[in-house]
């Protein structure tokens, strides 16, 4: 069992201030038990201001976690926030890990790193927390596929750091009250911890009929499917070309994957079309897998978060949820950017289930089969993903 508690405070300028918010909400001595973690999401300013470091001092346990452009945790109010997840167990262990900076597509800062958290438990790990860097040189799908080689392919849970400045320079990973651009830090749980995770994306009534096949890739760039460039594609299924080439709107029509081994498809964002036609994606697309085009918007975001919320807690009560939601949604919602949060709140607080929400600049989620089974850990874009244990 894990006990689970959160915090927040919208103090941004008063750290000793920010530290008597959270110290007031979470009575830390009556609460602790053997094992404990804490869960930290925050505006960048906590950390230029020093209110992050102080609370992180002030606790008595390992922290990890991320910088956002928005956030939530039970009964949070406000905007800008800084939100703390605390678990606590007496059968359930937690490790921290943080690699070396990462600069290029190596998988041997994270073995290390890994290797060492393992190290300190005394069973195999059942679940990992990941916290990953948002670099312009390598991507989410990187990490998952390195750790699953690392790890064997234990559950993988997490988010890439983002922020809320337009190019995102200051998004940063965080760990033990210091802040790393360039650094993945993570949490290894083991013992009685059964995770279950649901994903919300785009529903099938917003996706295309027409599919295809993706017969040139490299990377994160979509080529060709069914031997014709991207752009030549979708313009077949009714999509507009503007005068230089580009796509009408093309940042509101997703590509879903499918990616022929039994699991839930994944969702691509696409940031960009070459001049050749090719599309520029938010992560790896296989070769030979399944393509189809969906469209996303704030009804469709609102309608998706709140049915896999309905699924998720009407299933089963749980001592926690840990949600992330990519901040393309937050960004297609319009006028209404706090709904998502608002939808959250409106029906996790019926539940008195301890949560927290992190907008994202990429998702980390494991995919089932249609039985419930896990397929493989997986990198998403647009999407909503739920940890729940």
């Amino acid at each position: 069992m894990i006990k689970a508690l959160t915090a927040f405070t919208d103090e941004i300028d008063d750290a000793e201030t920010a530290v008597e918010d959270i110290l007031r909400q979470i009575p830390i001595e009556e609460n602790l038990l053997a094992n404990s973690i804490g869960i930290i999401t925050c505006y960048t300013d906590y950390i230029e201001t020093g209110a992050f470091a102080a609370i992180c001092k002030a606790l008595p346990f390992s922290t990890v976690g991320m910088t956002t452009l928005g956030n939530a945790v039970s009964g949070s109010t406000g905007k800008m926030l800084l939100t703390l997840l605390l678990l606590t167990s007496n059968d359930v262990e937690f490790s921290v890990g943080l690699t070396d900076a990462i600069t290029e597509a190596d998988e041997n800062p994270l073995r290390g790193s890994y290797q060492e958290a393992a190290a300190r438990l005394t069973g195999e790990p059942a679940l990992m927390l990941s916290f990953v860097p948002l670099l312009m040189n390598v991507s989410g799908d990187f990490f998952v596929e390195a750790f699953d080689n690392i790890t064997g392919g234990i559950p993988n849970f997490g988010s890439l750091a983002v922020d809320h400045n337009e190019d995102y320079h200051a998004a940063y990973v965080v760990c033990d009250g210091e802040a790393y651009p360039n650094r993945c830090a993570f949490v290894l749980m083991s013992g009685k911890i059964e995770p279950k995770f649901y994903i919300a994306s785009i529903s099938n009534e917003k996706v295309f009929q027409e599919k295809a096949v993706v017969t040139s890739v490299q990377g994160n760039q979509l080529q060709t499917v069914n031997d014709v460039p991207v752009v030549d594609y979708l313009q077949t299924l009714g999509l507009k070309k503007n005068d230089d080439g580009s796509i009408v709107g093309i940042n509101s029509f997703p590509f879903i994957v499918d990616y022929n081994d039994g699991g839930a498809p994944v969702v691509r964002a696409v940031f960009a079309l070459t001049p050749e036609g090719y599309a520029v994606c938010g992560g790896d697309i296989p070769l030979g897998a399944v393509l189809g085009v969906g469209s996303i918007d704030a009804d469709e975001i609102i309608s998706t978060t709140s049915e896999v919320l309905q699924e998720a807690t009407g299933s089963k009560q749980y001592d926690c949820v840990l949600m992330f939601s990519c901040v393309g949604r937050y960004f297609s919602l319009g006028y209404n950017p706090d709904s998502e949060i608002a939808k959250v709140q409106e029906i996790l607080e019926n539940t008195k289930v301890p949560y927290q929400f992190t907008y994202s600049g990429g998702e980390l989620c494991p995919v089932n089969n249609k039985r419930g089974q896990m397929i493989a850990n997986r990198s998403h874009n647009d999407t909503f993903v739920l940890c729940a244990f």
